[in-house]
């Protein structure tokens, strides 16, 4: 195993668990809010999270780069950059609703090798390692085998992101060849397909530091993820997860 990538896993998973505790320390709670330009809430416990990511994993590897949705970018020296979104969730956050994590990702050289997904209010943490399996807690994560659309569960944040993408028609069809459907957004939809209890997770808005912490969760439980046209990019506002078997039914019919 590469020590690096194995040191480096070892300390954001840590570093993970203490800013989902930081952010813990405000859910639920009478917290400000400030609204960003593109109308996104933010809030102290954002703020203070990403902090101590970016205290932490550039104290302990000053040479890495670095992405934070709080904070922006740094570059790096090393091949590494590390890919932070605080609380991802933050609406339900500040609504009391504890389906939210704290995201962290690593790429090397332009391929995220780890992930991590703390939910602290949930009480779990989904991690990742490159050729290592994908785990919540102690348990393996594996995507499910259902191998067809009118037997799958889909996942998706909300319906107007499809219409401002102008794929709403599309969406509702394939919505309607699934057995059930759910509105588990953000993080939680991923992890869903992820530990096979659905087979597709599809979104649109989403930007690097939503996916980092789940691109190797999704891939090392054996699943499939990428942008609508059926490439990978992490900067690309379009996703679609599953577990690999339903993945290009899909893709054809959000594209039809």
């Amino acid at each position: 195993m590469n020590p690096n990538w194995r040191n480096r896993y070892e300390v954001m998973v840590d570093a993970a668990r203490q800013a989902g505790r930081f952010a813990m320390g405000y859910f639920d709670r009478e917290v400000a809010i400030q609204w960003k330009a593109d109308q996104s809430p933010v809030t102290v416990a954002d703020q203070g999270a990403e902090h101590l990511l970016r205290t932490t994993l550039l104290g302990r590897f000053p040479t890495d780069g670095f992405l934070g949705e709080e904070s922006g970018s740094v570059p790096g020296e090393s091949g590494y950059r590390w890919i932070i979104d605080p609380i991802d969730g933050t609406r339900n956050f500040v609504r009391g609703i504890p389906i939210w994590a704290t995201l962290v990702g690593l790429e090397y050289r332009g391929e995220v090798i780890a992930s991590v997904a703390e939910a602290p209010a949930m009480g779990q943490t989904f991690h990742a390692l490159r050729g290592h399996g994908a785990f919540r807690g102690e348990r393996r994560l594996l995507v499910s085998t259902v191998a067809n659309l009118d037997e799958a569960h889909v996942y998706y944040s909300s319906l107007t992101w499809f219409a401002q993408a102008g794929r709403e028609t599309q969406f509702l069809n394939l919505l309607r060849s699934t057995q059930r459907q759910r509105g588990f957004g953000d993080f939680y939809g991923f992890i869903l397909v992820a530990q096979g209890s659905g087979e597709l997770m599809i979104d649109h808005g989403v930007h690097a530091w939503d996916l980092g912490g789940l691109v190797a969760i999704i891939e090392e439980a054996g699943g499939k993820i990428t942008a609508w046209d059926g490439k990978y990019n992490i900067e690309r506002s379009d996703v679609v997860a599953s577990n690999g078997l339903v993945h290009e039914a899909a893709l054809m019919m959000l594209n039809a």
